[in-house]
């Protein structure tokens, strides 16, 4: 016998929860930078395309907490998605520069070219069109074409899967419910301000069906909740166990120039891990594989010494990262540029480098012993 959560969408009535949600968002939505509130939208004010697209690029496995400064810096500097296009990759790089999953800098950048030289500066209206630009996936696509031109599609991201989860008790796990979860929320969806019902629905996942200790006694929908009528909301969504994550070594190798404490930085390449952005030069890590360790594995000579390590958790390993320091009077003899302190808050150096330069430029209060060197480890 089928469960519920496996019952076709028909088999039990889709409960009417836009009209309580909406209410509830009208009265407490979250001011975001991005965001028109509801009291605009209502006076005639409409969303502006450009920033949601931004705001949803950046909010991609990103709090909210933590791209408020980044937006807010962003369309300081760069007001227009053709003021984007016009930039150089590496302006966008270095403002990105901390933000993490470097990828969406660089697809951010070449969306805004398509946009500006296709579309004349003019995002596409729906989710279809949406979903042909760079960098532009099923969900953000469904997220800017919801509530920026109101197409009453599907918007799913963590929060929502969360409230769905708890307010149809499904008990399948995630990530293979995703697809149950989806066909609930276009099925809730009104024809009418669906990007407001999207928004709401965000914001009630983050600000009362929170992941834990969920405010069930102050949601609007708790009256259709199945997870809260039982008692359970707590135990949903239900998640696979994850696995450790794999941990992973390598080196990095800081050349300082004493004249003016300016360091030796070479430009990542633009595909695989930190792709584009700078850094001291390390050795040939990846999620896949150890890089060299020891200061035999420096890319040239000079009289390293050992500062330590530091470590940096990814997606989906963990790295560590010995760190060697040297001082020199000539330039390196590899492709790069000295980088001096006044010029390096505007480096694109993502927060791996710049732990590694913090770790590389501090003054140990006694010699630290260097590791035993390793070979690279390959993929088996």
């Amino acid at each position: 016998m089928l469960q519920p959560e496996q019952q076709p969408l028909s088999a039990a009535p889709v409960p009417s929860v836009a009209g309580p949600l909406l209410f509830w968002y009208d009265r407490h939505a979250r001011a975001l930078p991005w965001r028109v509130s509801p009291e605009s939208r209502t006076a005639g004010t409409p969303p502006e395309p450009y920033r949601i697209w931004l705001s949803e690029v950046m909010l991609q496995q990103t709090t909210v907490a933590t791209v408020k400064s980044y937006f807010a810096r962003f369309v300081d500097r760069w007001p227009t998605v053709g003021a984007v296009a016009a930039a150089p990759e590496t302006d966008i790089l270095g403002e990105w520069a901390g933000l993490g999953y470097y990828a969406r800098a660089r697809n951010l950048h070449a969306c805004a070219k398509t946009v500006t030289d296709d579309f004349d500066g003019c995002f596409p209206r729906t989710a279809a069109e949406l979903r042909a630009l760079p960098g532009i996936g099923e969900y953000t696509s469904a997220a800017i074409a919801a509530i920026a031109f109101d197409e009453p599609v599907a918007v799913v991201d963590g929060n929502v899967e969360r409230v769905v989860t708890r307010l149809f008790a499904i008990e399948a796990p995630l990530p293979g419910a995703r697809k149950t979860i989806r066909a609930h929320v276009a099925a809730l969806t009104p024809d009418s301000r669906p990007g407001d019902f999207a928004q709401a629905m965000m914001d009630l996942g983050a600000t009362v069906c929170t992941p834990t200790g969920p405010a069930c006694i102050l949601c609007p929908l708790r009256v259709h909740c199945r997870a809260a009528t039982q008692g359970r909301a707590a135990q949903f969504p239900v998640k696979k166990p994850k696995a450790a994550p794999p941990e992973r070594k390598g080196a990095a190798f800081v050349a300082v120039r004493p004249a003016d404490g300016a360091i030796w930085l070479r430009r990542r390449a633009r595909s695989g891990m930190l792709g584009g952005m700078s850094e001291p030069p390390t050795t040939e890590w990846s999620a896949r594989a150890d890089g060299a360790t020891g200061a035999e594995a420096a890319p040239f000579a000079a009289n390293w010494r050992y500062q330590g390590a530091v470590t940096h958790g990814f997606t989906h390993f963990r790295l560590e990262l010995e760190v060697y320091r040297a001082e020199l009077t000539q330039e390196p003899p590899i492709a790069g540029w000295w980088s001096n302190e006044a010029a390096r808050g505007g480096e694109a150096l993502p927060t791996l480098m710049r732990k590694v330069l913090d770790r590389a430029l501090a003054d140990p209060a006694e010699p630290r012993q260097s590791p035993k060197a390793q070979p690279r480890k390959r993929a088996g």
